[in-house]
Order: structure tokens, then sequence, then C-alpha cells
């Protein structure tokens, strides 16, 4: 957007905002998050404007990229997703604004159709024994992507379906594992063989990438994808090798770090560095300058509001980003996580992944080996969360396998070996989804993850109580 499009898109969420008597938050397929000044923040982050909002358990960032609609008592934004993708995200009133859940109901109710035509034209050998777009909480299954089981005897196959329209094509993944999970134990006299996708096209690309990097002996797939009339094909995953991803050189830091009592000094890998306090940033150098992130009555109490020992833990500045608090602990005691690792140096967001848009903070570490060991840190619970962390592996994962890293400036003095980088994920031990554990009985044994549990008091200190 041009800075003038940018300033219009803010001005447009201030005052939807300011004339608001409830507002919530919502992103299709997920609960609604009602903000106030207290857990919402939305500013200008360079060529867009970035939203983050935050309750007791989730936190959500997203960098919108225009306005859709303006309607009565809803403000419909745009928003950017990786790999060039849109989707939407609503500002919306409650007071004002009685929510109409008839044309999404239609629109559901219609791609079931669409799917149930193309199980029966795709698998004719085959019985529909269920088909349903309810949700189920208990389970963890979305009713944003149609479900169903296929049987022919005791063979049987689950399957799931994204419309065109899905605000998330690439979360039918989750589901569908979960769905095939669910299945499998519901069935058990069931010989399930794997999951059949039904993707739109032009944002099929994720899901087959992910597709590659799963356990052929836990399951088979078979995916399609389909266009806006309803005809679909088969495809190959072998087309969809090629990841999109880039290295930048490490560019360090000229200036010198302060050493101002609590303030963080990360250098950013482009030539500037960050200052922060337990993760939130507060300033920035460009060049010679120092810029500013919040004001300056704010940035003098940063250090007392956002503190492990904080009077007022409801203050939006000890709510904000817990991610970045999180990021922050495991930085300065990463050999509490695992002592095999070095505490230096520890990138943050190498390759960049669109970490604004996934919700996740991403550390890059060594071992005293020489291997490459990826962390991906949740705060809250997530049920993406394991296969979002593979988007991230894969990429790291790719650039070792090119020998790039040592070649852009990276892990100086360091011999680093081609094996498969460690994928740790580290959240509070209390908050990992419960469907993530099934999630990543479907990944490949190639691929050595670790789920890290830590104490509930991890801001105050770091501590790992369980390794899976």
């Amino acid at each position: 957007m041009t800075d003038i499009a940018v300033a219009d898109t803010l001005r447009a969420i201030e005052r939807f905002l300011d004339s608001s008597q409830d507002p919530v938050l919502c992103e299709p397929g997920e609960e609604w998050l009602a903000i106030t000044p207290e857990n919402f923040v939305a500013e200008i982050r360079g060529p867009c404007v970035q939203l983050q909002a935050w309750d007791a358990r989730r936190n959500l960032t997203r960098r919108v990229s225009g306005i859709e609609r303006e309607l009565r008592g809803k403000l419909v934004l745009q928003v950017a997703r990786f790999g060039k993708l849109t989707g939407t995200i609503e500002l919306i009133d409650r007071r004002r604004a009685v929510r109409d859940n008839v044309p999404l109901r239609s629109a559901r109710l219609g791609f079931r159709e669409q799917f149930r035509l193309f199980l029966r034209r795709q698998f004719p050998g085959y019985k529909l024994a269920e088909l349903t777009t309810e949700a189920d909480l208990e389970h963890s299954l979305s009713p944003a992507y149609p479900r169903a089981l296929l049987r022919q005897g005791a063979s049987a196959w689950a399957a799931i379906g994204a419309s065109s329209r899905a605000p998330q094509p690439d979360g039918i993944l989750t589901f569908g594992l979960i769905w095939l999970d669910y299945l499998r134990c519901r069935e058990p006299s069931l010989a399930l063989h794997g999951l059949i996708l039904y993707l739109p096209a032009g944002a099929e690309k994720t899901t087959c990438l992910r597709l590659r990097f799963l356990d052929p002996a836990a399951a088979q797939y078979r995916a399609f994808v389909h266009d806006d009339q309803g005809l679909e094909e088969r495809i190959d995953l072998a087309d969809y090798g090629n990841l999109d991803t880039h290295l930048d050189h490490y560019r360090r830091s000229l200036a010198q770090p302060g050493e101002a009592p609590g303030v963080e000094s990360i250098d950013r890998g482009d030539g500037e560095l960050s200052f922060r306090v337990h993760g939130l940033e507060f300033a920035r150098t460009q060049g010679a300058e120092v810029l500013m992130a919040m004001d300056a009555q704010r940035a003098a109490e940063l250090s007392r509001l956002r503190s492990p020992d904080a009077a007022d833990r409801r203050h939006p500045l000890y709510l904000r980003n817990p991610e970045a608090w999180l990021e922050s602990q495991v930085r300065t005691h990463i050999q509490r996580i695992d002592a095999s690792l070095a505490s230096e140096p520890i990138y943050g967001q190498v390759p960049a992944f669109a970490a604004t848009d996934r919700g996740i903070m991403d550390l890059l570490a060594i071992d005293h080996r020489g291997r490459l060991a990826v962390l991906e840190l949740k705060a809250s619970e997530d049920v993406h969360l394991p296969l979002q962390a593979l988007d991230y592996w894969m990429r790291v994962t790719c650039h070792v396998e090119r020998r790039e890293f040592a070649a852009h400036g990276y892990f100086p003095g360091r011999e680093l070996t081609t094996d498969p980088p460690r994928l740790l994920l580290v959240s509070p031990a209390l908050d990992f989804h419960s469907s993530n554990e099934r999630v990543l009985r479907y990944f490949s044994p190639a691929i050595p993850v670790e789920r890290l549990g830590v104490g509930l008091e991890w801001r105050k200190e770091l501590k790992v109580m369980y390794r899976s």
C-alpha cells in the first residue's frame, strides 16, 4: 500500500473502534476475541498496518493490506498471508450488528454438496458413510471444512475439503489429520488407509509441500484441486518439491549495544539493533539514528510494567506479545531448554518467514557438534503449531542441504553438519493444544521433533517440566 492508503486504513480502524460499544475481532473459523484498549494495538509497520490482539489464551497478529468493506457495525479487513495469499478478518460491534450466520451457513452447505459430488465421481466404488460440516469442539474438528468417511467393506478413507472461499485453506491438513486420527480411534474395525484432500486451485502449494514430509507408513494421501466450476483434478505431490525460500546475507550491526539494566540489545541481522524489554521492542537503530517504537512515557515505564514481578498483571504492556517474552527467556537461558545448545549465536526469523502471520517466534541455534536446532515458540495453545513449525523447519533444512548458512555469514567460525535440524516446539506445559501430539504422529521419522513444556511461571523462571 501507499503511505496514504496505510494511513487511511489505520484511521478507518481507529474510527470504527471509537464508535463501537462492544467490539470483537473475528477470524473465520475461530472464536471471537473481545477487544479493549488494553488488549488491542493497531500501528503502521512499514508498508502495512499491523494488528495485535490478545487474551489469556491467544495472541493474534495480522498484517492488514486494505479495507474490503465497511458496514454498519462491521469492518472487514484484507490481511496478507504467507505465499502471497490473502484472507479477511472482521471487526464487529456486537451491540450494533447482529451477526448474520445464514449466508455463512448457506455457503457451507453449498460447498458440502459440491464435496459430496466430488467424492461420488472420484470414488464410485466407495459408500459415503458420513458427511458433515458440524463443529465438534471436543475433538477439535472445525466446521469450516466438510469432512467425510468413505467405506468399501472393511476398507475406508477419511476425506476433507476446503472451498475457494476458505479463510485459511492451509488449515485443512491439520483438521484432516485430526479427523483421520479420530476415525481410526472411533472405528477400530476399519482399515483406514489415509486421507483424501479436496483443495482450492491456487491455494494448494503449502498443503502439498507439507504432505511430502509426512510418514507414508502412517497414512496414504490423495490430493485433488478444484476450480470455481466444481471441476477437480488429482495432483502429483512430486510436482511440489520446490520451496519458496530465501536466505539473506547476515549483516552485523556496527553500533555498540547499550548496557542499560533490563534492556536487551538484539542484532537484527540487517545491520541494525533492536532494543527490547523482555522481548518487547521500544526502539531500534536506523543508521546513526535511534527510532522509538512507543512514546517516551511508556518506554520509561516499560521495565516496571513488563516485569515478572509486576504488581499489575493485567496491564497491556505486561500482556502484550507473550511470544516475544518467551523468546527473550529462551535466548537468555537456552541451555535450560537443551544443554547441548550453544548460548550464542542465536538468530531470530532466519530465513524470514511471515512470522507475524504465524503468531509463532522462530529461533535458530546450533549445538556443540555443529547441528542446527529450530526452536518454535508459542505462549498459548495453537492447533496448527506442528504444521506451521514444519513449514519453517523444511525451509531451514533446504538451506542446510545447500550449505548456505556459512556462506551467508551465519554461525561464523563453526563447522556446520548437514544433518537434518532438530525441531523443538516450546510452549507452557499446560498450553500445548490437545491435538498437537495427534498431528505429530503423522510426521516423517526423519524429522527429529520434540515437545518441551515449560513451567507456568516461565516469565519469572524458565524451567522445562517435560520433554516428549
